[in-house]
């Protein structure tokens, strides 16, 4: 094998998997198609839930100082997102550009070999590997690995190579979003129904304007014609009255309101995630959020696959878990399109959500829906709230001093937090101290939100930060480390008998 896992795609959820694989001991080669890096951006920000992902790898610095905003809306209609705690409407105002710049210097950092204007051409599955047939400038190559994952986008060519279905809902609608210089427009930041369409804009500095343009009755376009400035232009005036044409456009492009995922995100040896997997109207950012927390899933599963740790099944829960995380993501874009985007015809939608969102329960849900701190991975063991859920972040003590439940996700471990200060605990966690860290650890008390550990004296936590275990289970921790990180290592007096 020329590596462990290719990864077709560095944007996003491909850059953050490289990472991810190569914490996991994992070799890694990612392929794109793109020579350079275009510098345009889709996204301007990312959820609360992948602020997480990035932060326990220690990322968000890289950053710079991001803004966060406790107001957001679902379908246009504005609400507080702080009903839920730890919510907000996630980071503002970060060109997407950034992220999968921070995502390479990174994941490059770590040992991933990355290898730009390289196009796939063909895939095969052998069963025991995956060969690919890939154009680059120095002319055709062939890779070998024991996996490959697509991280190409909507347009996959993995997904097609694979012959994943992909059913869904076509296009009914063409739309239009544009970077554009010297229009001086006024904000419209939640976006301006009008007659004929709906428009948003928002300042991004220095004279540019991020605008979306959304009217009424155009017919979604083929992917392979190109938009102009002149069209986005008109579809602008036709909507507001308003002349942008004397401006001019840094980049233009087209999205439609397709909607689809595939039915499975594992075929043999050919895995997908991010938009390779499921595409949907773009709204509030969770396109990007869910690819990366798509990755963030699959590295350590894969990884401890490919390097021989892993337990039986446990590469297949990563359909299992993010399938219906997907499924649930293209329903509430679907229904905030509708909200949205509908004409008179959706006046009385809008209107129930407008009085629907006074109540505290239906901002709580929505807030969690769209922020994805609500994700929750059925497992077995028990009912604790923690158990399949996202650690929370919180501050805490341990004998060397003051740390953070995200700093100790850190390196892309298992995690034990124990926090009764029990000492067979740990020696059992001691036969998997490869895989598994085991700290004694309590809540640090100038913390002052909720306290997550209520009725538990010890909590199991997987490397992306989701919780396998509490000591509330009727499992022991032995049986709970089996499942996810496979059989104890030998002691060296087992290893010589």
């Amino acid at each position: 094998m020329d590596t462990d896992v290719i990864v077709v795609g560095a944007g996003p959820t491909g850059l953050m998997l490289a990472g991810e694989l190569r914490l996991g001991g994992a070799r890694v080669i990612v392929t794109e198609l793109l020579e350079a890096p275009t510098g345009q951006s889709r996204g301007l920000g990312f959820t609360a839930r992948a602020m997480e992902t990035f932060d326990q790898r220690g990322l968000l610095p890289r950053f710079g100082d991001l803004e966060t905003s406790p107001l957001g809306h679902f379908g246009g209609v504005q609400f507080d997102y702080t009903a839920l705690e730890d919510a907000h409407f996630g980071a503002r105002g970060i060109p997407q550009s950034q992220t999968e710049a921070v995502l390479e210097q990174w994941a490059t950092e770590l040992g991933a070999d990355i290898r730009r204007g390289w196009e796939l051409r063909d895939l095969t599955d052998h069963g025991d590997g995956v060969r690919v047939t890939l154009a680059t400038p120095e002319g055709e190559k062939h890779l070998t690995a024991a996996y490959l994952v697509g991280c190409d986008g909507g347009h996959s060519a993995v997904r097609r190579a694979a012959g994943f279905d992909f059913p869904g809902t076509p296009a009914t609608r063409g739309m239009y979003l544009a970077d554009v210089v010297g229009c001086g427009l006024k904000p419209r930041f939640l976006g301006e129904k009008l007659p004929n369409g709906m428009v948003m804009a928002a300042p991004l500095g220095e004279g540019v304007d991020r605008i979306i343009v959304c009217p009424h009755g155009t017919p979604a376009r083929d992917r392979d014609q190109a938009v102009t400035f002149e069209e986005v232009a008109e579809a602008w005036r036709h909507i507001t009255g308003e002349d942008i044409s004397h401006g001019r456009a840094e980049w233009v492009s087209s999205f439609t309101d397709a909607t689809r995922q595939v039915t499975e995100y594992r075929r043999g040896r050919v895995l997908l995630a991010g938009d390779a997997a499921h595409i949907h109207l773009p709204a509030g950012g969770q396109g990007l959020s869910t690819g990366v927390q798509d990755a963030a899933n699959l590295g350590w599963k894969l990884a401890a696959e490919v390097t021989g740790r892993a337990p039986d099944g446990l590469l297949d829960t990563y359909h299992a878990e993010r399938h219906p995380v997907g499924a649930r993501l293209l329903s509430n874009t679907r229904a905030q399109g509708l909200v949205f985007l509908g004409g008179e015809e959706a006046d009385p939608l809008r209107e129930l959500f407008t009085e629907l969102l006074t109540h505290d329960g239906v901002r709580r849900h929505l807030a969690g829906s769209v922020s994805h701190l609500d994700i929750h991975y059925p497992l077995p063991g028990g009912d604790h709230p923690l158990l399949g859920r996202r650690l929370p972040p919180r501050a805490l003590r341990t004998a060397e001093g003051a740390t953070t439940t995200t700093a100790l996700l850190r390196h892309g471990h298992g995690v034990l937090l124990d926090l009764a200060d029990d000492a067979d605990l740990r020696r059992t966690a001691e036969r998997w101290k490869d895989r598994v860290v085991a700290v004694t650890v309590s809540a640090d008390p100038a913390d002052t939100r909720t306290d997550p550990f209520t009725g538990t004296a010890a909590v199991l936590v997987r490397p992306d930060g989701y919780v396998a275990w509490t000591s509330t289970d009727d499992q022991p921790v032995t049986g709970a480390l089996e499942r996810w990180f496979g059989p104890a290592a030998q002691s060296p007096a087992a290893a010589r008998r």
